[in-house]
């Protein structure tokens, strides 16, 4: 499956994301792992694509991100906790789309390695100016947290995105991806 990713975010201070957290009382969190895969020298990264493996409590799923003029193309291929295990045990790719996409670009298919862990607590919601989610992420000693509103039209999103920053009080702070706040992260330690 693949589909245009247009999504906005803001990092949060922890008393922010306290106060945006009773805005999502009735939600069940969700706890996702998401294990970066690259090459030792960050093939993937020069090529400008991100890849992860996330898993669920019951599932997987194997995601590459490639960048278009807006937002990332996202590509996500399902998987069983058991393929996703074995793929991160061998750092080997099963057979299916997102195989299929990286060698369509002539993009190399192997050589990967975990660079490691980021554990997000994630509460999602619908809500009239798109998909919300606001994040809690632990990574080495690191926790930080996150807002991300997901839209289908680019302008708009960020316009509606800014009104709500602002009539919650919420003082938007350049997000990079979870990726590479992991990498420089990864780098220091």
């Amino acid at each position: 499956m693949k589909h245009l990713e247009i999504e906005m975010k803001t990092l949060l201070s922890e008393e922010e994301y306290d106060r945006l957290l009773a805005q999502f009382s009735e939600v069940t969190p969700v706890t996702q792992k998401n294990y970066y895969l690259d090459s030792p020298d960050f093939y993937l990264r020069q090529h400008k694509i991100a890849m992860r493996i996330r898993t669920f409590e019951n599932s997987a799923e194997l995601t590459i991100k490639i960048p278009q003029k807006v937002g990332n193309m996202e590509y996500n291929q399902s998987l069983t906790l058991e393929e996703a295990k074995y793929c991160l045990e061998n750092c080997k790719l099963p057979q299916g789309l997102i195989l299929e996409e990286l060698k369509s670009r002539g993009l190399s298919t192997s050589g990967w390695v975990v660079l490691g862990c980021l554990t997000t607590v994630r509460y999602e919601k619908e809500t009239a100016i798109g998909l919300m989610a606001l994040d809690q992420s632990r990574y080495f000693d690191i926790v930080d947290y996150e807002l991300e509103l997901e839209v289908e039209n680019g302008d708009q999103g960020s316009l509606d995105f800014q009104e709500f920053l602002q009539a919650n009080d919420i003082h938007y702070k350049k997000a990079p991806s979870k990726l590479v706040r992991f990498i420089e992260n990864m780098k220091k330690n």
